[in-house]
């Protein structure tokens, strides 16, 4: 029976590869590690997962050679705004190549960096629904903007230009720092834990802001998850970010009270506020005045119409109550004449009926009356020798 060594089986394999594929193809996988060495060489391994179960069916190593690696990964990060690193999806453009003692890889020569953009939208999308499906995607948004918010949070990173400038904006105003990495893979918990924080002295703070500057456009990436994107959205305070990128909103971005590119922007932004609430304030305050001095003007032309009234007024009621006083007097006067009047016919009444009844007029008609122990004789017979009678 013929055999082969494995070197012969390797080197078959890989002639038959060199026959049957092309020289370049486009492949789209997922970059499960990625490795540079001191000599700018990029070692990578590309996977594929099944869509259902996410196991891995699919794995091949993977090259960038260093001269095609220092042009290829700033001109992905810088289209992209996402960082070269492992988990995210790319599509590639490789030579296939198989070495009797290192086995089957790949060369990477090119990269689409339009791909990793749309897998990037579509997860972008897909928390967007996600959050709106949960009811919380625009709760931040409907928190009412604070008239004057001179109390901010503002969570960056203490060496962050971008925190400088903000700082520079708001030099005349009070805010407190939390410290949290804004670049790397650890941008999502370390933005948490400085919410966490924020939200333990909320009763000290009008809004929040998120800000970033300076730093490589391909740190975005930690902006576009889940678990920031909802402690974001459900945040008690508005939240202004201001993460300093020109390309489409984070997800961050679109779940946050207001965004802003810059944080400078975002300090202007909080200025803005306070000089439109001092307009408002100063306008209310001249409309405070101007009103007041109209109504002290309309009071004293009132005081002067009475004063000027008081005299006339007196006058008339004067004369009113000296005619009442003369009706009075009149009235009293008529009155008293008329009891009088009235008093000295009764009188003149009583003085007859008294004279009627005097004994000289009973007498002058020869009438009388003899009483015997006060009672009337009426009967001579009834008297005897003696007895006192009253005539």
């Amino acid at each position: 029976m013929e055999s082969l060594s494995l070197y012969e089986l390797n080197a078959l394999v890989r002639r038959s590869l060199e026959q049957c594929l092309p020289d370049e193809c486009w492949v789209q996988a997922e970059l499960s590690d990625v490795r540079t060495n001191s000599t700018g060489h990029c070692y990578l391994e590309f996977v594929q997962k099944d869509p259902r179960s996410n196991s891995l069916i699919a794995k091949a190593r993977g090259t960038i050679w260093a001269n095609v690696f220092r042009l290829l990964k700033p001109y992905f990060e810088e289209a992209t705004g996402q960082a070269f690193v492992a988990g995210i999806k790319v599509l590639v453009q490789v030579t296939v190549s198989f070495h009797e003692l290192y086995g089957y890889s790949l060369t990477v020569q090119d990269i689409d960096p339009t791909y990793t953009l749309g897998d990037m939208a579509r997860r972008r999308r897909e928390i967007l629904k996600q959050l709106e499906e949960e009811g919380v995607l625009t709760l931040n948004k409907e928190l009412d903007m604070p008239r004057l918010p001179q109390r901010i949070a503002v969570i960056s990173s203490p060496t962050a230009a971008g925190y400088g400038d903000f700082c520079h904006q708001l030099e005349n105003n009070s805010w407190g720092l939390f410290p949290a990495l804004m670049q790397g893979d650890r941008v999502e918990e370390s933005v948490l834990s400085a919410l966490d924080r924020v939200n333990a002295r909320l009763s000290e703070f009008d809004v929040v802001v998120i800000i970033r500057g300076g730093g490589a456009t391909s740190d975005l990436s930690g902006f576009d998850t889940y678990l920031l994107a909802a402690a974001c959205a459900q945040f008690p305070l508005p939240i202004i970010t201001g993460i300093g990128h020109e390309r489409d909103d984070t997800v961050l971005d679109s779940v946050a009270h207001t965004r802003v590119k810059t944080p400078t922007a975002a300090a202007e932004f909080l200025i803005e506020s306070m000089d439109s609430a001092a307009d408002e304030l100063e306008m209310l305050a001249s409309r405070l005045h101007e009103g007041v001095r109209n109504l002290l003007q309309q009071e004293q032309r009132r005081l002067s119409g009475y004063k000027n009234r008081i005299p006339s007024a007196a006058y008339h009621r004067i004369s009113d109550a000296k005619m009442a006083l003369l009706t009075v007097r009149k009235d009293v006067v008529q009155a008293v004449t008329s009891s009088l009047f009235r008093h000295r016919h009764r009188l003149e009444l009583l003085q007859q009926r008294l004279a009627d009844a005097s004994p000289e007029k009973l007498l002058a008609r020869g009438y009388s009356i003899t009483l015997k122990d006060g009672k009337v004789v009426k009967n001579a017979d009834e008297l005897q020798e003696n007895d006192m009678i009253t005539t």
